[in-house]
């Protein structure tokens, strides 16, 4: 608001000369006195009667002159503007929208100004919240500005509007362009990005976009953000790949972490890079060495195909348990891969604790 009111104060007398309609000497002397009056009052401390003064009489001539010739209606829109000016300093963005709203629909106002007022309502009409006219006015605007140095300033305002009315598809419409690569954004913009396709169903391009802005100075719950989008897009290796990276990076380092890593290796297809994490976990003790984690490692190196670690996976899990059902799959394991000594000795073990099936086993063996 404040902003607003600085910018207004400063290019008032810029839009008279812009204009190709003559004032009155009168008319100019008011105009002059009313804005500096409102110039000294810009700081701390303003009187309310004396802003309640200015706005009285820019209202009262804006009035008067509305109906005249051209050089009445240039003048009239000239002390709407400082009515709104008057408006904002009393921090009431409504009214100075209002104000802003008929200075534009003045005849003989020159374009690119009423371009400025309409940009100005468009930021008024947000402060006061009022979005669905924001994003209307900001639209407007934005089809009579190319190429402006507001314009993409004034994209990201319209887009932001647009996500907070949930109206995704037309957010995305907007913030597509501005999606160039190697453009830099700032981190609320990156963050808008993200929910923008998100909500608008672009999960894949959502994850390509954070891929590509992905680097060591990403805060970890970016990696975060990454890793779930390839997660929810069905992209279970590159969901996987997305963590690692962090994980090597140091981004993560909680058990925590470990273990989601360790889970999306399993559901990524790198189940052998699975079992390194869980055997690197158990030897540091960062995972504990109970069931839960035992049959995890044994079911990675099972997935892996890795003989030799799949093997004294499962004996460590079957030792810790002592269960029948683990003793029979650790016994059936050994036999399909050939080894049939473990395999006898796992069933035998199976078939003591009771379990039928794998006493049935243990009859190929005779």
């Amino acid at each position: 608001m404040q902003r607003l009111l600085a910018m207004a104060v400063l290019y008032v007398w810029s839009t008279v000369a812009v204009a190709d309609v003559p004032l009155s000497e009168d008319i100019i002397l008011d105009l002059n006195g009313l804005q500096s009056q409102l110039a000294a009052l810009s700081g701390a401390g303003a009187e309310d009667e004396s802003l309640d003064a200015i706005l009285n009489r820019a209202r009262s001539q804006a009035a008067r002159l509305a109906s005249g010739n051209r050089a009445d209606q240039w003048a009239s829109a000239l002390y709407h503007q400082l009515a709104a000016s008057a408006l904002v300093r009393q921090e009431a963005p409504e009214a100075a929208a209002d104000e802003l709203a008929s200075a534009r629909q003045r005849t003989s106002v020159p374009n690119s100004q009423r371009l400025r007022w309409l940009r100005d309502e468009a930021s008024l009409r947000r402060a006061a919240g009022q979005r669905s006219q924001a994003i209307e006015l900001y639209a407007q605007w934005l089809g009579e500005s190319a190429g402006h140095e507001r314009y993409l300033e004034s994209v990201w305002a319209l887009v932001r509007l647009l996500a907070e009315e949930e109206r995704w598809e037309e957010a995305h419409e907007w913030l597509t362009p501005q999606l160039a690569p190697g453009r830099e954004l700032s981190d609320a913009q990156q963050a808008l990005v993200n929910v923008v396709l998100r909500h608008a169903g672009e999960g894949e391009q959502a994850l390509a976009w954070l891929l590509e802005n992905l680097s060591e100075r990403s805060s970890a719950e970016e990696w975060r953000q990454a890793a779930g989008l390839a997660q929810q897009a069905g992209l279970l290796g590159a969901a996987a790949g997305v963590w690692e990276a962090a994980w090597q990076m140091g981004k993560f380092t909680a058990p925590e972490d470990r273990l989601t890593l360790i889970r999306l290796h399993l559901a990524g297809g790198t189940p052998a890079r699975a079992g390194e994490h869980l055997e690197a976990a158990l030897e540091a003790g960062e995972l504990p060495d109970d069931e839960e984690t035992l049959r995890l490692r044994a079911t990675a190196w099972q997935q892996a195909r890795h003989v030799e670690h799949a093997l004294n996976a499962w004996q460590a899990l079957a030792d810790t348990t002592q269960t029948a059902d683990d003793w029979r799959q650790y016994g059936q394991l050994a036999y399909a891969w050939g080894n049939e000594s473990l395999a006898k000795e796992a069933l035998s073990r199976a078939a003591e604790l009771g379990d039928e099936q794998a006493e049935q086993w243990l009859g190929y063996f005779d």
